[in-house]
């Protein structure tokens, strides 16, 4: 159970967004709502952060049928519109809070900063609006807790983007336990290696190697185990890129590993690096009592080249997780979406 925080009362008016002919948003004054109605039809979708991973979010949508894309935002206004552009998005702003009070806005997909993440979460919370939060939900664990009692209170649902649960070779995996193929779970062992790494200002103020890259391992790890852990031992370094040392506590970090003790003596070993240079490195290997089952890489294709001197595959993996999760992040946005015209659980609530 999450501890109790104070509840987060919503303000008496939040502002609101009307459209003008050119597609810009401009600001009204409404009461604030007590709770959502989903209207008949696609649900309609504001999406926050036109960077890199907000395309990615947005491309997703444009391939669910259950979801209409409704405006877009970055602080860098050309940003949106460009992406606005692309997926037929009719509006675009340079304000979140115009998206998430959009009046034809039913549920907002969270692509900022992680450090903006919290406080967007409570934002939408209080205008009644459900949450699709890139992960993590929040860079601390006070954040975390009343950003998710938040949504709550406000009995909004709130989903944390974890596209590896929906990958199909991760969830190959996870269905080998369940349906018991293997036998009870003794060691699991997850890799995540990026091919090279993100820029300094990418990772200034990202929370950490720990939090913005290895919480995808965390997580798969207990969706593979299936329960909490009672104890973690984790180390950092810096390794490759030596310009992040000044920054504070695991931003300072490009390599790191981790060993997860869980009920009944069954472990689990992660091990994340910022560089690989033979591509995006995505593995997974669960030993049970009955036997063992792995994942491989995901390459563009199956050729393999077979000569005197070399015998493999013709091509590197995947150099980029835009690439090697496609299908995972079409998804995750179904399956929410889904959540939502059902009234169905959040798949993945930031809490299971």
């Amino acid at each position: 159970p999450l501890p109790r925080h104070p509840i987060i009362s919503p303000p008496h008016h939040l502002l609101a967004s009307t459209q003008n002919t050119n597609g810009r948003a401009m600001t009204r004054r409404t009461a604030a709502p007590s709770a959502l109605v989903m209207r008949e039809g696609p649900i309609g979708v504001g999406v926050i952060g036109a960077g890199r991973i907000g395309v990615v979010h947005l491309e997703a949508l444009a391939s669910c049928p259950d979801a209409r894309p409704v405006i877009i935002s970055n602080p860098t206004v050309s940003k949106a519109e460009a992406a606005a552009k692309k997926f037929n998005v009719p509006n675009w702003t340079g304000d979140d809070m115009e998206v998430i009070n959009h009046p034809d806005v039913e549920a907002v997909w969270i692509c900022s900063p992680s450090s903006f993440h919290a406080d967007q979460i409570k934002a939408c919370a209080a205008a009644g609006k459900h949450v699709f939060c890139e992960k993590p939900i929040a860079t601390d664990l006070p954040e975390t807790i009343e950003a998710i009692n938040a949504c709550k209170i406000a009995d909004v649902k709130l989903m944390t983007a974890l596209q590896r649960r929906f990958d199909p070779n991760f969830a190959r995996v996870r269905e080998a336990i369940t349906n018991n193929e293997i036998g009870s779970p003794i060691v699991a062992k997850l890799c995540s290696r990026d091919p090279a790494p993100p820029p300094f200002s990418y990772v200034e103020g990202s929370g950490g190697i720990f939090k913005d890259m290895a919480v995808h391992d965390l997580d798969m790890s207990r969706f593979l185990m299936g329960e909490e852990p009672e104890a973690i031992l984790a180390y950092g370094a810096c390794m490759i890129d030596k310009e992040i040392e000044k920054l504070p506590g695991a931003e300072a970090y490009d390599t790191a590993s981790v060993i997860i003790k869980y009920p009944g003596g069954k472990h689990a070993f992660i091990d994340v690096c910022r560089q690989a240079p033979y591509g995006y490195d995505q593995r997974a290997e669960v030993l049970g009592t009955k036997g063992m089952i792995q994942t491989d890489n995901m390459y563009p294709n199956t050729a393999r080249v077979y000569t005197n001197s070399f015998t493999g595959n013709a091509d590197m993996p995947y150099d980029f997780f835009m690439s090697r999760y496609k299908e995972a992040y079409i998804r995750e946005s179904e399956a929410f979406c889904k959540a939502l015209v059902n009234d169905e659980p959040s798949p993945c609530s930031g809490e299971v």
